[in-house]
C-alpha cells in the first residue's frame, strides 16, 4: 500500500491561509495542528471541519469520476479527525466524518457517511478461521497474502499435529503483526464512493468500494496490476480481500479470507470460509468451507458447509449436512478436484469422494471413494451406488480440463496461491491404480459373476465395476504414454515422488516433501511465511521431475523389469496412442448423445469435434525408442 500521504516538507499554514479557509466557511479546533504541503492552495478546500492533527497534500489536478467526466481535486463538504490527505485527492460530501485515516495520492471519496479507525483496530489479520470443523476452535489465521497453501497446510497440520499447528499460527500472527498500520489506510488511486460506513478497514492501492453498506474490520489488498472492489450492498466483516477479487451485489462476509481474483455476489453470505484462485460464488452460503482455486457455486439454496473443495461446480440446491444432531456440527469432508454436485444432490458428512467425480442425489452413508477417482457416485434411496471411472469419459469433463488455465484471471504479477493444472497427475493416478487394485479384489472375494459388489457402504454394479477396470486401465496408458514420450531419453534423477501425493490447496507434491517441509518448521529451520512460501513455489518448480520419478516407477513395477527397452519403450508408445485414440472417440461419442438431445446445434458440434481433433494431432506422436533405460533410483510406488 502506497504510502505517498507522509510528506516531509511540510509547513503550517499562514495567516492567509487560515483567513481563506474561514472565508471557505472551514473551522478548525485549532489551526495550529493543521500542516501542508508547501505549495498548497487553499481555494480547493470548502466546507470542511478540521480536529485533531490533519495533514493536507496538493490540489493541482483534476480527478476522474467517470468516463468523460472529471473535477478538480480538492476538499469539500467534509469533517477530518486526524487525517492526512496526499496529492490530488478529491473528497467530497461526507455525510458523518473520516476519522484516524492517512489517504494517499489521487483517491476520490464521496458521499460516504463515515470512516473511522479505532484504538487497538486489526484490520482482520490474526483473525481464526474455523475451516472444516464449524464447531472447532480454528485452523487458519488470516494475513494479507495468505496463499491456499499455507491455509491448506494449516488445516492438515491442525488433524495432525497439534504442535505443528502452533508453530504455523505463530508464523502466521507474526505475519499479520506485520500487516497492522497503526491506523487506516486508504492506498494510492483508491475509489469510495455511495458507501454508508467503513470502520477499521485498510484499503489498498486502486481499490474501489462503490454503495457498499458496511466494511468493518477489513482490509482490501490492491496491487498495480489489480485492486479489489466492493460492490453495492455489500455487508463485509471480519474479512480480508485479495488483489483482483470482487465482492458485490448484496453479498455478506463475515470472517473470511477471498483470495486472488475470487468473486462473491448476488446475495452470496459467508461465514468462516477461505476462497482462493478464481473461486466464484453466487445466490448461495458457505461455512466453514475451504474453497480452493476454482471452486464455482452459481445456485440459489446452495450451501457449501464443513467442506474442501477445488477444481469444483455446485449444481443449484447442493446441500452439504455437517450435523448429526447428537453433538453439533462437527464434521467434515472432502471432494477432491474436479468433483461436482448435481442438482439437489444432498451429501451427508463425513465423506470423502474422489477427484473428478460426480455426485449425484441424497447420499447419506459417507462413502469414502477416494481411491475411485472419476466416479458416479449416486444415492438412490438408502443405496449410495458407484460407477467407477465413467466420468473420465464424458465431455464435461473434457471441457472443464481444458477451460481452467484460460480463466485464470489472477494479476500476473505477485500471484500468491499456486495452481497446477495437471489433470492425469500422481495423486489421481496413484487413487486409480489403487482402485483398480481395489475392485479385481472385490471380484475375488464376492465372486467374478456376482450381480453386484459391495464398497464400504455402497454398491458397484458388475457391469460398472467391469467398465470401471478398462476405465482405469485407460487412464494409466494415458498417464504412462504422456510421461514417457516427454521424458523417453532420461532417467529419473532421484526417487522423490515415488511415494504417495497429496493436493495441497492447487499443489500436487510428493508426502515426503510435505513431511520435510513440516520438519523443517517443526527444527526452526523456516522462520516466517514467506521462506515458507518460497519452498511450495520450489516443489512447484520440481513438479514435472517429481511427476517423471512417479511414472517411470509405475512402469517398471508394472512390467516387473529393472530397465526399459526400446521394445518396451515402442510398446508403451503404442498402448498410448491407441488410448488417445479410444479416449477421444468416447469423449466425441457423448458429445454427440448430447448433440441427438437437441440443445446443441450441428455448428457447436462440429467445433467441438474439431477441437478434439486438433488435440489428437498435437498429442499423439510416437516417442522415438532410444538406448534401454537403466533402472531409476528404488521408491515406495506399487504397481499396477
Amino acid at each position: 500500500m502506497s504510502n505517498t500521504y507522509h510528506k516531509s516538507a511540510m509547513r503550517s499554514l499562514t495567516l492567509e491561509e487560515i483567513n481563506q479557509l474561514e472565508m471557505n466557511r472551514c473551522h478548525a479546533e485549532d489551526w495550529g495542528n493543521i500542516v501542508v504541503a508547501e505549495d498548497f492552495d487553499a481555494t480547493y478546500v470548502q466546507d470542511v471541519n478540521f480536529y485533531g492533527e490533519v495533514t493536507l497534500g496538493l490540489f493541482e489536478k483534476s480527478i476522474e469520476l467517470t468516463d468523460g467526466l472529471a473535477a478538480h481535486s480538492g476538499i469539500r463538504h467534509a469533517t477530518l479527525c486526524n487525517v492526512s490527505v496526499g496529492d490530488n485527492c478529491l473528497i467530497e460530501n461526507i455525510g458523518g466524518y473520516i476519522s484516524n485515516y492517512d489517504i494517499a495520492d489521487g483517491c476520490y471519496i464521496a458521499n460516504v457517511g463515515s470512516m473511522e479507525t479505532t484504538a487497538g483496530a486489526t484490520f482482520a489479520q490474526g483473525n481464526l478461521i474455523a475451516v472444516g470443523n464449524e464447531a472447532g476452535n480454528g485452523n487458519v489465521v488470516m494475513y494479507s497474502g495468505l496463499s491456499s497453501q499455507m491455509a491448506a497446510l494449516m488445516v492438515y497440520a491442525e488433524q495432525t499435529d497439534a504442535s505443528l499447528c502452533k508453530q504455523l499460527h505463530q508464523l502466521a500472527k507474526k505475519q499479520a503483526q506485520a500487516c497492522i498500520p497503526t491506523r487506516g489506510q486508504v492506498g494510492y488511486g483508491a475509489k469510495i464512493i455511495h458507501t454508508q460506513e467503513v470502520v477499521n478497514t485498510l484499503i489498498g492501492d486502486d481499490c474501489e468500494v462503490c454503495g457498499a453498506s458496511l466494511l468493518c474490520d477489513c482490509t482490501l489488498t490492491g496491487i498495480t496490476e489489480a485492486g479489489s472492489y466492493m460492490g453495492h450492498g455489500t455487508i463485509c466483516k471480519n474479512s480480508i480481500i485479495a488483489a483482483g477479487s470482487v465482492v458485490t451485489d448484496g453479498a455478506r462476509i463475515d470472517n473470511c479470507y477471498v483470495g486472488e481474483a475470487c468473486h462473491i455476489g448476488k446475495g452470496f453470505s459467508a461465514e468462516n470460509s477461505v476462497f482462493f484462485a478464481n473461486a466464484h460464488l453466487d445466490n448461495g452460503e458457505a461455512c466453514a468451507a475451504f474453497c480452493g482455486p476454482f471452486t464455482v457455486s452459481h445456485h440459489k439454496a446452495t450451501l457449501l458447509i464443513g467442506v474442501t473443495l477445488s477444481f469444483y461446480n455446485a449444481g443449484s440446491a447442493t446441500n452439504f449436512s455437517n450435523h448429526a444432531y447428537k453433538i453439533g456440527p462437527v464434521h467434515y469432508g472432502t471432494l477432491e478436484r474436479g468433483c461436482k454436485t448435481a442438482s439437489g444432490a444432498h451429501l451427508l458428512l463425513p465423506a470423502t469422494i474422489g477427484a473428478f467425480s460426480v455426485c449425484i442425489g441424497k447420499i447419506a452413508n459417507h462413502p469414502c471413494t477416494a481411491t475411485l477417482p472419476f466416479s458416479y457416485v449416486i444415492g438412490n434411496g438408502d443405496t449410495t451406488y458407484i460407477v467407477p471411472g465413467r466420468n473420465l469419459l464424458t465431455v464435461g469433463t473434457w471441457r472443464d480440463i481444458n477451460k481452467w488455465s484460460k480463466r485464470d484471471k489472477r494479476p500476473r504479477t505477485e500471484r500468491k496461491s499456486i495452481v497446477n493444472f495437471d489433470w492425469l497427475n500422481p495423486m489421481v493416478i496413484q487413487a486409480l491404480v489403487h482402485g483398480k487394485r481395489e475392485l479385481q479384489a472385490l471380484q475375488q472375494e464376492q465372486g467374478a459373476g456376482a450381480a453386484a459388489y459391495t464398497y464400504g457402504n455402497c454398491v458397484i454394479k458388475r457391469s460398472a465395476l467391469l467398465n470401471g477396470l478398462r476405465y482405469y486401465d485407460l487412464a494409466i496408458r494415458l498417464y504412462v504414454g504422456d510421461a514417457v514420450k516427454k521424458h523417453h531419453d532420461q532417467l529419473p534423477q532421484s526417487s522423490m515422488g515415488t511415494g504417495a501425493w497429496t493436493d495441497m490447496g492447487g499443489l500436487l507434491l510428493p508426502m515426503t516433501e510435505v513431511e520435510q517441509l513440516t520438519d523443517d518448521i517443526r527444527q526452526g529451520a523456516i522462520t516466517n511465511t514467506d521462506d515458507l512460501e518460497q519452498q511450495f513455489m520450489e516443489i512447484h518448480h520440481n513438479y514435472d521431475s517429481y511427476k517423471w520419478n512417479s511414472a517411470y516407477c509405475m512402469v517398471l513395477n508394472h512390467l516387473g523389469v529393472d530397465s526399459l527397452t526400446p521394445t518396451d519403450l515402442q510398446q508403451i508408445a503404442a498402448d498410448y496412442r491407441l488410448a488417445q485414440q479410444e479416449w477421444l472417440c468416447a469423449v466425441k461419442r457423448d458429445a454427440e448423445k448430447e448433440h441427438q438431445l437437441g440443445d446443441m446445434n450441428q455448428e457447436l458440434l462440429q467445433h467441438f469435434l474439431s477441437e478434439l481433433d486438433q488435440y489428437a494431432n498435437s498429442r499423439i506422436t510416437p516417442p522415438s525408442p532410444t538406448a534401454p533405460h537403466d533402472a531409476a533410483p528404488s521408491g515406495e510406488q506399487e504397481g499396477m
